[in-house]
């Protein structure tokens, strides 16, 4: 688990830039969600059980919202030598089994991760029209069980943020596998 004070990035600091491949064969960056209403980016990877856990409720969340409305994408920054289930190759394989409805990017050189801050995986964090963050923590209050969940934290704050109210917890602790550093 990650706590909150040792986050990098604070609510209303702008998203850094980025510019990656990704696993449908073009490059990302920041700048292709300029029409979007909020840009949610999600650190994630292939092999740990946390991230595996929550894939199913990000992938609805992908699903749920028009691209106009909620931009996503989801970055993998981990080292290939000792997680090789991380490799561009099996994220790809990944990406098309499960259908993801947002780009799969590989952060290869972990500045991305660094420049964001991220801690674990999954990491997520939602910004504004203007790009400012808004919301960063784990998406819900239970990685184990779908049923159980009684604080969908992510949700809350893209349902909010999308009707212009505040969001209610704007940051949580984030729980998952630590991101592989080199």
């Amino acid at each position: 688990m990650a706590e909150r004070e040792n986050f990098k990035l604070r609510i209303g600091d702008v998203a850094p830039g980025f510019r990656l491949p990704g696993t449908d064969g073009k490059w990302h960056s920041l700048e292709d969600f300029s029409g979007s209403e909020l840009l949610l980016v999600v650190f994630s990877c292939n092999h740990c059980p946390y991230a595996q856990a929550w894939e199913g409720r990000l992938l609805e969340i992908g699903r749920r919202y028009p691209p106009e409305k909620l931009g996503m994408v989801m970055i993998n920054p981990n080292e290939t030598e000792h997680y090789p289930d991380d490799s561009m190759e099996r994220m790809i394989e990944r990406a098309r089994r499960k259908n993801y409805p947002f780009p799969y990017l590989r952060d290869d050189s972990q500045d991305v991760a660094r420049a964001y801050g991220a801690e674990v995986t999954p990491h997520p964090f939602l910004f504004d029209r203007s790009r400012r963050l808004i919301f960063q923590g784990k998406p819900d209050d239970n990685w184990e069980d779908p049923s159980r969940v009684r604080h969908p934290y992510l949700r809350e704050a893209i349902e909010a943020a999308l009707a212009g109210r505040p969001v209610p917890t704007p940051v949580t602790s984030v729980i998952g596998c630590s991101v592989k550093w080199k």
